[in-house]
């Protein structure tokens, strides 16, 4: 039976790490105003208010894992991103667009992935990534997922773990 464990933190690199819980509203907002950022994540061109922040991270949090993805610089760690841990869906955005093209998508998918395998999950699914997303679709291709299906506005992916 696979593991139900909610781990506090996974250490991706020395310089990168996911923290267990959201941003600070602040810096996500930042992000999620954004209207790339929204379009890529929800096929909209709509800024988040606080409110639909703040409902999106609950319902990311009680359906799977949620993640702050953070990066050491000189300061000490920044808030660059979220990631929701799930066997249904690994939606993650990197928000501050400094860190995007680095192939941290792919660092954390593929720790992601070894995760899941630890605990016993036969397999990982990402319900959509949009048709213009070609970034995300790159990053979970390079990280063995394949197209499950046809979707609305894109493709749901799948991943065999055994």
């Amino acid at each position: 039976m696979p593991s139900q464990l909610k781990i506090e933190m996974i250490e991706i690199d020395e310089k990168v790490r996911l923290r267990r819980g959201k941003p600070d509203d602040s810096e996500a907002l930042a992000w999620y105003q954004d209207q790339e950022v929204v379009y890529l994540v929800d096929g909209v061109r709509e800024s988040y208010s606080l409110e639909k922040l703040q409902r999106m991270y609950a319902y990311l949090d009680q359906t799977g894992e949620l993640y702050t993805i953070e990066v050491q610089e000189e300061t000490g760690w920044k808030a660059i991103g979220d990631v929701t841990f799930s066997q249904n869906d690994v939606p993650i955005v990197i928000g501050d667009p400094a860190y995007r093209g680095q192939g941290l998508g792919k660092k954390i998918v593929q720790a992601l992935v070894a995760e899941a395998k630890k605990r016993g999950y036969s397999a990982l699914h990402v319900r959509e990534i949009y048709q213009d997303n070609v970034a995300s679709q790159k990053c979970f291709t390079a990280c063995g997922f394949q197209i499950q299906a046809k979707t609305e506005k894109g493709y749901s992916y799948r991943r065999d773990l055994e």
